[in-house]
């Protein structure tokens, strides 16, 4: 069996790099990487764009239901696309970092991406990184990741990305936010964010993501036949 004829899971908090070392995993293994965060990003940008409130059921699920996520590989790494619009770039502002989390605890925006992910991994050969793949989504994936780190490594991490475009921005304000984000993720009444009993915890804190991509290769190699 090839790396083609599974698929790999990788779950973990904010911040810990789930989305860059699955991009890489992917690129190595010759597998399609599915960044699910971007997708419930997508949705967030939806909302805010049409002046709704994050804790407005009715018009969350609607938008839920209406807007046409579409993710495309490219050089520069995954694209977002809604209802053709590309938003790889805006879904990654502070304000949707700020209201992703809420997002995401409505039950029908859940069930929806639910659905989408599930249907986008049943060839296998996917790599798939968010809070609840291996619980929830692909919870018979034959690898399953826990990726983790301290708040203050996710925090510095996060800083170093950001710093440059928004200088206002703050260390503790970023620790405060993560911190923030673990809370809402691991207590919300859907899906909370679990490490799976049958997940490998990876924790990533001081390790390079040079270290952190060959730990999740050498995982995987056991897969292969």
């Amino acid at each position: 069996m090839s790396h083609n004829g599974i698929n790999i899971a990788i779950d973990g908090p904010a911040g810990a790099g789930k989305s860059t070392v699955a991009r890489l995993v992917a690129e190595k293994l010759g597998m399609v990487y599915i960044d699910t965060g971007a997708m419930y990003r997508a949705i967030t940008w939806k909302v805010l764009q049409e002046g709704r409130q994050a804790e407005d059921d009715g018009q969350v699920a609607r938008i839920a239901r209406e807007l046409r996520i579409r993710l495309e590989p490219s050089e520069q790494g995954q694209k977002v696309f809604a209802d053709d619009q590309d938003i790889t770039s805006l879904i990654r502002e502070p304000a949707i970092n700020q209201q992703v989390s809420t997002i995401a605890q409505h039950a029908a925006v859940r069930e929806q991406l639910t659905l989408l992910q599930q249907q986008m991994a049943s060839g296998k050969g996917v790599i798939m990184d968010g809070r609840d793949i291996g619980t929830k989504v692909l919870p018979d994936a034959e690898i399953k990741i826990f990726l983790t780190a301290s708040v203050e490594e996710r925090a510095r991490r996060r800083f170093e990305e950001l710093r440059t475009k928004y200088p206002d921005l703050t260390l503790e304000k970023l620790k405060e936010e993560i911190a923030q984000r673990d809370h809402t993720d691991e207590t919300r009444k859907e899906s909370p964010l679990t490490q799976a009993q049958d997940a490998i915890e990876v924790d990533t804190t001081g390790m390079s993501l040079s270290d952190v991509t060959a730990r999740i290769l050498e995982i995987a190699e056991r897969f292969k036949s």
